[in-house]
């Protein structure tokens, strides 16, 4: 049954058509509102999730973390708050180069005698976070600004961590564009910038780290 012309999936009055939805057939009836009832109870149950993380982002042992994480362009709520419980202690990683090997996004290398010459990233380690930072990366194909919901969540933030979120945009979003002009896929050039933004992420991490505990 086809929903009625001009109603999008998913929007207000598609779930209205949906709530009022009847079935001539009696089992299709139920099957139908067996499955309606268990979406709805998916939708309360992630919104719980969403009301529990809004929680330990501002109230939690690692909500400065995640504040400060936030701060960088592609890194709204959910990936910070997944960084922070993937990675744990960002405090193991004495380089960013560590961080950078331990999501995957350094280059494999091969060496034959005095040659040496790298190749696609390792893709070892985290899979997650890996796939997190790919996905941030591709905000950064767009010019520098400090406008929305990064604007909002920059308020309030140290200025060292403003200032590194700044260069971040400067550095990626020229980083991306020197890829392409050099011929590299679109996807490789986000890869390549998503390890760099590994270290702009471990730059952070420092900054509150370094922040003395009472």
């Amino acid at each position: 049954m086809k929903p009625p012309t001009g109603v999008k999936k998913w929007t207000k009055k598609y779930r209205e058509w949906l709530d009022v939805l009847k079935f001539e057939n009696q089992s299709l009836q139920i099957v139908f509102q067996e499955y309606y009832h268990q979406l709805h109870e998916m939708q309360q149950r992630i919104k719980r999730f969403d009301e529990e993380i809004k929680i330990q982002a501002t109230e939690g042992v690692h909500a400065p973390m995640i504040q400060a994480l936030q701060g960088l362009r592609g890194i709204a709520l959910i990936t910070a708050t997944s960084l922070v419980a993937e990675i744990g202690s960002f405090e193991r990683f004495a380089t960013p180069r560590q961080l950078m090997s331990y999501v995957g996004l350094i280059p494999s290398e091969y060496s034959s005698g005095e040659r040496r010459k790298q190749g696609e990233i390792t893709k070892t380690g985290n899979r997650h976070v890996r796939r997190l930072l790919v996905e941030s990366a591709w905000s950064y194909r767009y010019q520098p600004a400090v406008k929305g919901e990064l604007k909002k969540r920059l308020n309030g933030l140290p200025p060292n961590i403003q200032g590194i979120s700044w260069k971040a945009q400067n550095r990626l979003h020229k980083k991306y564009f020197r890829l392409l002009s050099k011929g590299k896929e679109s996807g490789k050039a986000i890869t390549a910038v998503a390890g760099e933004l590994a270290g702009f992420i471990w730059a952070i991490t420092r900054e509150v780290e370094d922040v003395p505990k009472p």
